[in-house]
């Protein structure tokens, strides 16, 4: 599944699709044909369209013994907004939680986009998964939806009750733009002096706004995710390029003393991704700091390959992997 890791150059990377994934993306062109840039379009209707093309990868739902909605109130202190959290338990769920952010750019995207993604994750971890339905741009650019993210985990820990599950570990995961927002809002916790989650899965995030990496320049045009698509998500989330230098816009910016306060990561990254590089970045910051994180490249998928667990083995055989690696995060010492 992983190209070894920290001894790689995104250079030298094969950049081959998958045999199975290009199979199935070649079956949805010949299916739907294609499809307009959702960047490109006003974002109600660039939101629109993802949600319709997310809709196949959350068919055939794994069984749940409860799936339902909370209502966190709106926190003014933060500010923080009435937001909505999807609950996904398990059947034969542990005590404690895990918190999963979506990804979508900042923009798009939402907790019915990646339903089954969190409810294999749900599986594979044996924790209730909490998705908060966080504000997004760029009607509510940088810092609503990290705001509404760290309102949801301080509900979490101020009691499990509410979201009917029981007190234990709290794992904090997100993927893409979700990723980014969970390492800020530990970022911004530790600052705060707030308890910490005992963990975090963190699958091919946006850790900088820097579009002159290695994997920014090898995988401009994709496929899938661009360089231009990224660059016009940061232009709705935080439009002035000054700010992104801000650590929690950009945690890559955050100083050694924050990195060496977070709990254990587990960084996966896509090897045909333009965003690879922040993570093999982040990775290197945490190695440097002396807080070195599990991490894994996969080869031959494209940026939100979990999203395709219906269809795809990476997509399961990782989401499997990042199940391990939260039980021994939380696993009694």
């Amino acid at each position: 599944m992983n190209v070894p890791f920290p001894d790689m150059r995104v250079e030298e990377l094969p950049g081959r699709l998958d045999p199975e994934l290009a199979r199935l993306l070649a079956a949805i062109d010949d299916e739907i044909g294609p499809q307009p840039d959702t960047t490109l379009l006003p974002p109600a209707e660039g939101r629109a369209l993802a949600a319709r093309l997310n809709q196949r990868w959350n068919r055939d739902l794994p069984a749940m013994a409860f799936a339902g909605d909370v209502i966190i109130p709106a926190d003014p202190a933060l500010p923080s907004a009435d937001c909505r959290v999807k609950v996904l338990i398990p059947p034969q769920a542990g005590d404690g939680a895990l918190v999963f952010v979506h990804g979508g750019g900042f923009a798009f995207c939402s907790p019915q986009t990646h339903e089954r993604c969190a409810r294999v994750l749900a599986i594979e971890t044996g924790l209730p998964v909490l998705m908060p339905d966080y504000r997004l741009a760029p009607e509510h650019p940088f810092p609503a939806g990290l705001h509404d993210v760290i309102a949801c985990l301080g509900s979490v820990f101020e009691s499990t009750a509410p979201f009917g599950i029981r007190p234990g570990p709290l794992l904090l995961s997100g993927d893409s733009a979700g990723a980014n927002l969970a390492l800020a809002a530990m970022l911004r916790g530790q600052a705060r002096g707030y308890k910490a989650p005992d963990g975090a899965l963190l699958f091919y995030g946006v850790y900088d706004a820097d579009f002159e990496t290695a994997s920014y320049r090898r995988f401009a045009e994709g496929p899938g995710l661009t360089t231009a698509r990224m660059q016009r998500y940061w232009n709705w989330y935080l439009p002035d390029p000054k700010a992104r230098q801000e650590a929690l816009a950009s945690p890559l910016h955050a100083s050694d003393e924050a990195l060496r306060g977070l709990p254990p990561l587990f960084l996966l990254a896509a090897e045909i991704d333009p965003l690879l590089s922040d993570t093999l970045n982040l990775a290197a910051r945490l190695r440097s700091v002396g807080r070195p994180a599990e991490t894994h490249i996969v080869k031959g998928v494209t940026h939100g390959f979990l999203q395709m667990s219906i269809g795809l083995s990476a997509a399961r055989n990782a989401l499997k992997t990042a199940g391990q690696a939260a039980t021994s995060m939380i696993k009694p010492a």
